[in-house]
């Protein structure tokens, strides 16, 4: 693939220009990916790329050679090439640290250095070499914010879907709970030769409530019974784009959907709705001294078991809205038996810390900032003990003719913690159609655009602690890897507490809440 000028930046630059292309290409000089960041026709870049096998010397090593008009910087990858085109009075030591951050731009895309391969993540790739290269100049960027520019991510955004999910769960949930309450009781009506009870609006005679009740009944059990949901149709009306950190207002797809089926029940669901709101969402009520506790997990397990690394990183951010309330003391407990070092903020007391276990200002003069979050402890544990892991996850793939035979079951380890909307990701062949689903604890979904298969459980904790799932489907062992986990906890998985907040004159109590977060970063079975 060609792509023509590409850059993200609009200074003002001298001519001639540095570097006029970068470009994977064969070892006979077949272009596959080529990003040109001056005016140049496909013709020139190709004849250019076509002319570089014949230039090299292949009884000398080099990492680079000249022509009359431009310079080939180049390095080998198994059977392609890795190449810069730039003009001959460029900086060949500059040349060469760009290069370098080249090939390591390629295997963070692309899982083996094949042809195929580069061309299936090919805007992938441009898109990041637009990110190392600006109209013929290298960018001050390393290779974790190229990843970071391109990827666009956002942590607001997957916490706020993770609430979103479970609202609509638990609306649905509690949706069907009350269609069953409402057909056992038309049913024993009918048994005592009663009138059925109405439902809300939808009618005052026993015909219509009885009619109206087992209508919403079947649809609520239908839609539970295929394992594989369609995607939902959109309303003919104008759609809510996702808004980060919008307050206010409250989000229920499960309503649209049942208002799609031609049902009007929003005075029946809306008290419910608001209930389920509550759950992983931030407190409604945060005292003058509120503390957010987050945690983040990055975990990376072999497919035939062992632990390969484990890094959890967590914070204590403090957050006073009562000036009357900024001189205080956190009393802290710690019961962490895992070796998890410690760090305070350069302004709090380690002595204090390391003594009694209070966090405290240096100076017990000065007060904490007035509305804003202040990181005031933070920990971090890196680790390769497998018994450290909080989800354990094995995957058994088995050829069985022209299929293969999927068997994947998990475990949690620490039984203390509840983890919400786990979702655990495992990749397909492409081109098979759908796995054939044997027995299954939960739900899953397919993603035939992506071939994915997600495995979705709404909470595991220590009642349910164990599970698994199997399918059949056409391919290899290593077809299904790397499996991938995501979850929401409100439960830290470091044990550490926040016990008491006192004034630091007088010693008196304070009132103060607390929210907590344990989310993951990484967790793959590689």
């Amino acid at each position: 693939m060609l792509c023509g000028v590409g850059g993200s930046s609009n200074r003002c630059l001298p001519s001639p220009q540095v570097l006029l292309a970068a470009a994977v290409c064969t070892k006979a000089g077949k272009a596959i990916v080529s990003r040109q960041f001056v005016e140049m026709t496909r013709t020139r870049i190709e004849g250019l790329l076509a002319a570089f096998p014949k230039l090299m010397n292949t009884g000398k090593q080099h990492t680079f050679v000249e022509t009359e008009s431009v310079r080939y910087v180049y390095q080998p990858m198994e059977k392609l090439y890795m190449v810069l085109i730039t003009t001959k009075n460029s900086n060949i030591l500059e040349d060469l640290e760009t290069l370098r951050l080249f090939s390591r731009v390629i295997p963070e895309y692309c899982r083996a250095l094949e042809e195929n391969e580069i061309s299936e993540h090919c805007f992938d790739l441009i898109f990041a070499f637009d990110e190392i290269v600006a109209l013929g100049y290298r960018e001050n960027v390393n290779l974790a914010q190229i990843r970071t520019f391109t990827e666009m991510d956002s942590h607001e955004e997957k916490v706020f879907r993770a609430v979103r999910e479970t609202q609509e769960r638990e609306a649905k949930a509690e949706m069907r709970r009350k269609a069953k309450e409402l057909q056992q009781a038309r049913r024993d009506a009918e048994r005592q030769g009663k009138k059925a009870p109405g439902f809300g609006g939808f009618g005052s005679s026993a015909m219509s409530g009885g009619t109206t009740a087992a209508m919403i009944t079947e649809t609520i059990i239908e839609t539970e019974k295929p394992k594989v949901a369609p995607a939902p149709a959109r309303p003919s009306g104008p759609s809510k784009a996702l808004k980060l950190g919008a307050k206010g207002k409250e989000v229920d797809n499960f309503v649209d959907k049942l208002k799609l089926e031609g049902e009007n029940i929003m005075t029946s669901v809306g008290k419910r709705t608001t209930e389920a709101a509550k759950v992983l969402a931030p407190p409604v009520n945060m005292e003058s001294v509120h503390m957010k506790i987050e945690e983040k997990i990055s975990l990376t397990c072999g497919r035939d078991g062992g632990l390969q690394n484990m890094e959890l990183h967590g914070m204590i951010m403090l957050h006073v809205s009562d000036e009357k309330f900024a001189r205080i003391r956190l009393h802290v407990e710690n019961e962490d038996k895992r070796g998890v070092q410690l760090q305070t903020h350069p302004n709090v007391d380690k002595k204090l810390f390391t003594a009694e276990s209070q966090i405290g200002l240096k100076n017990p003069e000065k007060s904490f900032p007035i509305n804003s979050d202040v990181g005031v402890l933070k920990w971090r544990l890196q680790t390769t003990e497998e018994s450290f892991i909080p989800l354990t996850i094995n995957c058994w793939p088995s050829e069985s003719g022209n299929s293969c035979d999927v068997n994947i079951e998990y475990e949690l380890q620490e039984e203390s913690l509840e983890l919400n909307d786990v979702i655990i990701t495992i990749p397909l062949p492409s081109g098979v159609g759908a796995p054939v689903i044997g027995e299954i604890d939960g739900e899953y979904r397919h993603d035939s655009r992506r071939n994915l298969l997600e495995w979705c459980l709404p909470v595991i904790d220590a009642k349910n602690k164990s599970g698994s799932l199997e399918f059949s489907i056409a391919g290899q062992p290593s077809d299904f890897f790397p499996v991938q986990v995501s979850f929401i906890s409100k439960k830290s998985y470091y044990n550490i507490q926040v016990t008491k907040v006192t004034q630091v004159d007088g010693n008196s109590p304070v009132r103060f809440s607390t929210e907590t977060t344990f989310l993951v970063d990484k967790y793959e079975i590689l």
